[in-house]
């Protein structure tokens, strides 16, 4: 039930794609295998550019309820949104561009993680939900790159919507996403088109347009573990518990 993550390199481009039987939710230890994926594609000198897709119809269920159910403590909890933050910080702290190839439904922590990728693709059936108000929690680890992407008053609109999904053109048309054809198909041949193109370019112009799309983020190093462990505490209360039991 851990799930998988694979990464495959062609054509100077590497292909991270993650599964979980459970629309692709991401316990902690699929959370750590995409950071080990992450850093392996930007260690290795003929990938030049990172595409992140996911297998199934959805394409990421966020946080895994199920792991969140046995979190008993606070260093439990905090260790448990920890992979969130990582996860996000691995991707700011890249060299390489990496693109978020959406096929279908995101929510919560998956809207954060397309969020942090610096070009998104989307189906038309890649609607998207911030649901954790909905049992008593907050998107705080995820805030920073959904509202860098997105801004304030769009992250507000979909953090307060907890319980109903935004379609891919209110995606696109926010700047989640920023591209979005008919299918899968067109996906795929849209993708891997962009893909190949960023890769022809000088790596050093990339590293450096890179670095400048992510100005102003160095203390993300502090402020996401600190909103994980935010995070934790909610997820201890009673009546986030009680929710997460009945799901």
């Amino acid at each position: 039930m851990e799930g998988s993550v694979h990464l495959k390199k062609n054509n100077k481009i590497g292909s991270i794609r993650f599964f979980h039987p459970k629309g692709n939710s991401l316990p902690s230890a699929l959370l750590q295998k995409l950071v080990k994926a992450l850093e392996t594609a930007e260690a290795d000198p003929d990938i030049r550019v990172v595409v992140l897709e996911s297998e199934g119809n959805a394409f990421c269920a966020g946080a895994s309820l199920s792991e969140l159910k046995s979190v008993k403590s606070l260093e439990q909890g905090t260790a448990f949104f920890m992979g969130f933050a990582d996860l996000l910080n691995t991707i700011r702290k890249m060299s390489k561009f990496v693109l978020a190839s959406v096929q279908g439904k995101v929510v919560g922590g998956g809207v954060g993680l397309v969020a942090a990728c610096d070009y998104a693709f989307a189906t038309d059936a890649a609607m998207i939900k911030l649901s954790e108000l909905s049992i008593g929690l907050g998107p705080y680890v995820i805030e920073p790159a959904v509202s860098r992407k997105i801004g304030s008053t769009a992250f507000a609109q979909l953090s307060l919507n907890s319980a109903h999904w935004k379609s891919a053109q209110w995606g696109l048309d926010k700047g989640l996403y920023a591209e979005c054809v008919i299918d899968r198909e067109a996906l795929s041949q849209t993708v891997t088109q962009k893909a190949e193109r960023l890769a022809g370019y000088a790596s050093k112009a990339c590293q450096a347009l890179r670095k400048l799309h992510w100005k102003n983020t160095q203390h993300w190093d502090s402020l996401l573990p600190e909103n994980a462990k935010i995070t934790a505490q909610l997820a201890l209360s009673d009546f986030t518990q009680n929710k997460i039991k009945s799901l």
